[in-house]
């Protein structure tokens, strides 16, 4: 499984962020995308799942999120805490969701 051209970086960050190990990690983010734990490690069905979800992609794409705004909606997304999501809202006084 890749990072992000796949589904390999979601799947870190719960395995980092909620201690699961790596078969209910592929469950848990297959479940929150809406798409088969296999389907996690395709590279052609992945990019049309974060493109749907706007989520970053591999390659930049004009209007796509990138960097800090695709991380927000990654932590949306997992219901999880990044540091730097949530150092930015600090700065900001804003809810972002």
């Amino acid at each position: 499984m890749g990072g992000i051209r796949t589904a390999g970086d979601l799947v870190a960050r719960m395995q980092m962020t909620r201690k699961m190990r790596l078969p209910e990690a592929k469950r848990h983010v297959a479940g929150k995308l809406g798409v088969s734990v296999t389907d996690l490690s395709d590279s052609t069905v992945m990019r049309r799942v974060r493109e749907d979800l706007d989520i970053g992609l591999v390659t930049g794409v004009a209007g796509a999120a990138k960097g800090l705004e695709a991380k927000a909606r990654i932590a949306t997304l997992l219901d999880v805490k990044i540091n730097c999501v949530e150092r930015l809202k600090d700065k900001m006084h804003v809810q972002v969701d």
